[in-house]
């Protein structure tokens, strides 16, 4: 769900100073290079089920691959990658280093999907949401969080406020807890942090971030008017008016979740150059061209369908069959020779900017001795990992000898300070399995419950062969491993009760060096397995402050070693990334970072013009 390297966001995937150029796309008005009637389709191996990739539910690569497309921002990345100024949408400054304040203002003329200028007071919630200054203090949601879903229960109590952004005051907006200042245009705000950020410009409205507050408050506070509904939420912002801002935090929380096209079609307001125009359960999504996008990234295809195909063999029969377009299905075994044979297509093959883990739940486990707290039998799991037999069996045989173990829950092999930190930080001691040794730290830990259930995608064929062979090893040491695989995983994540530990990927969503620092932070929005140290939140506070290129690395070591010296979890391998295209569209290339292939989807060209009707 969202969110590596010597420095990259990250967000859970089935598997969160710049150049100011806005990327390629088309001309606004009639020579946008819009084909009417055009379509492609796309698959990807997850269903969507939230517009808010924001909140700890939400924050999935099924979801922010959709999202991008359907909500404008600030910036974006592009592939080579280099982050970029989205100047059509908005521009911002920096106004001080010291108190570092920043300037944010959307362009006039900017409006939603229904026609309603987008303005301060969607600029307002995202800080509100997003700083989580506004928040009833020490309220935990845990307890309401359903452990078979992932979602609030109706017991969620009214009378809290609490948006569920997962941010700290230690890092991003969660350093602006002074009320931003709206300008008198009406259309910009003025944000002052309480200290240094490092990476304060990967912090507010990115492209796929930023939702619709006159909806927001329209549904919470039941009000008609669109204008009405924005000037009562800027009013219960102002005066942080719990009663109103309680029922604001809940819609913003769960009210953009759902699974099928909504009756309420004001949920799917976007501001991007496309707008989700059906969605059919565990089918596909369609976006259509956005009428009301006046950017730089006006779209050249008028209907993108993404159809949800977990089977990635299945991925690669559809594309034969001319039922999809563009795959970039988890890799297996089976899947490059499966396309070698397929004429008329492009395929990429590389290392992707995702990598494979096991995280282990600190607390709330489904283990009724919560078996996992014990730091013995954390290290004992840890070492009846097959991790070399899973690159062996399942990773090589798809790119050759170039897969390699990856040994580093902060750098990306190949990247700087990666060898020094693997060098470093105790990773080794789980190069091979030790049964013996896991057997021993096992019947010393003192646990008499030695059941270990495992959250995976059960629908992901790799997946559930990785699950097999950590199964089959941990058994040999005395571990109990049962199955809590589901094919509603994204959600389940961080969820208390719900599994004892968890196998998926992270995938890259930037290149700023605190991002995945929320992954592993007290409280943060990707801290999906309760970890908590002091040692971590002081390394952490530390980064958030340092502009010295080297002594970012030497902290990100130092990080690295205090998380494998805590037996958090082990890192598998970087994900192989394959690609293939059709020849009926041009203009596709993938990118490390997510959203990987739809990073420029408003550049998309079909080769042959629609049928006419006869």
């Amino acid at each position: 769900m969202k969110r590596i390297s010597a420095a990259v966001a990250i967000t859970a995937v089935g598997a969160l100073a710049i150049s100011g150029c806005a990327a390629g796309g088309g001309d606004e008005g009639d020579d946008s290079g819009l084909v009417e009637g055009s379509s492609i389709t796309a698959a990807w191996n997850q269903a969507f089920y939230s517009m808010n990739g924001n909140t700890s539910f939400g924050n999935a690569t099924a979801n922010n691959n959709i999202n991008y497309l359907v909500l404008d921002g600030f910036n974006f990345y592009n592939n080579t990658p280099e982050l970029e100024q989205n100047t059509s949408f908005g521009s911002y400054e920096l106004i001080s280093e010291d108190p570092l304040t920043v300037s944010y203002t959307i362009n006039e003329g900017v409006n939603w999907s229904d026609g309603t200028p987008i303005d301060a007071a969607d600029l307002m919630l995202y800080w509100a949401a997003e700083s989580r200054a506004l928040d009833t203090p020490d309220f935990d949601p845990a307890e309401f969080t359903d452990p078979d879903t992932g979602e609030f229960t109706p017991e969620y109590p009214t009378d809290v406020v609490y948006f569920d952004s997962g941010a700290t005051p230690t890092s991003g907006l969660g350093l602006v807890s002074e009320m931003p200042e709206i300008g008198e245009d009406g259309r910009s705000v003025v944000i002052t942090y309480d200290q240094p950020f490092v990476d304060w410009e990967l912090t507010f409205a990115t492209i796929g971030e930023m939702l619709p507050a006159h909806i927001v408050a329209k549904k919470a506070l039941d009000i008609e008017d669109n204008e009405e509904a924005k000037q009562a939420l800027l009013d219960a912002i102002a005066e942080e008016d719990a009663a109103a801002l309680a029922p604001i935090s809940s819609f913003w929380n769960s009210g953009f979740n759902f699974t099928e096209m909504p009756e309420d079609l004001e949920l799917v307001t976007a501001s991007g150059p496309y707008m989700i125009s059906d969605y059919v359960a565990d089918q596909f999504v369609t976006l259509t061209a956005n009428p009301e996008y006046s950017g730089d990234h006006t779209p050249n295809i008028e209907e993108i369908t993404i159809r949800f195909i977990p089977d990635p063999l299945a991925a690669v029969q559809a594309l034969e069959n001319g039922e999809v377009d563009i795959i970039q299905p988890q890799a297996t075994a089976d899947i490059t020779t499966a396309l070698d044979g397929i004429d008329g297509i492009t395929v990429d093959t590389s290392l992707g900017g995702t990598y494979e883990h096991v995280d282990l739940q600190f607390d709330s486990g489904k283990n009724p001795e919560n078996i996992f707290s014990n730091p013995q039998v954390r290290e004992a799991f840890m070492k009846v990992i097959p991790r070399q037999r899973i690159v062996d069996e399942l990773i090589k045989p798809i790119i050759g000898d170039s897969a390699i173990v990856r040994n580093s829950q902060i750098f990306v092999p190949g990247a700087e300070g990666y060898d020094e930190s693997v060098e470093a930080n105790g990773s080794d001691a789980y190069a091979d399995v030790d049964i013996e040794g896991a057997k021993a730290l096992l019947a010393s830990s003192g646990v008499t419950d030695t059941s270990v259930c495992i959250l995976y995608a059960s629908n992901n064929p790799r997946r559930v062969n990785e699950f097999a062979l950590i199964q089959e090893s941990a058994a040999q040491a005395g571990f109990n491993v049962t199955d809590c695989g589901s094919t509603d995983w994204g959600g389940l994540l961080g969820t208390p009760g719900a599994y004892d530990a968890s196998l998926f990927g992270w995938q890259s969503t930037s290149l700023g060096v605190t991002n995945s620092l929320p992954t592993f932070e007290t409280g943060g929005i990707n801290n999906l397995n309760f970890y908590t140290s002091e040692t971590v939140d002081s390394i952490i506070e530390q980064l958030n402050v340092e502009f010295d290129e080297q002594a970012k690395i030497d902290l990100q070591v130092e990080l690295d070693t205090a998380l494998w010296s805590d037996f958090y979890g082990v890192t598998i391998f970087q994900f192989p990334e394959v690609t293939a295209i059709s020849d009926r569209v041009t203009n596709v290339t993938s990118s490390i970072l997510a959203p990987t292939v739809f990073w420029n989807a408003w550049d998309w060209e079909v080769t042959e013009a629609p049928a006419e009707e006869g």
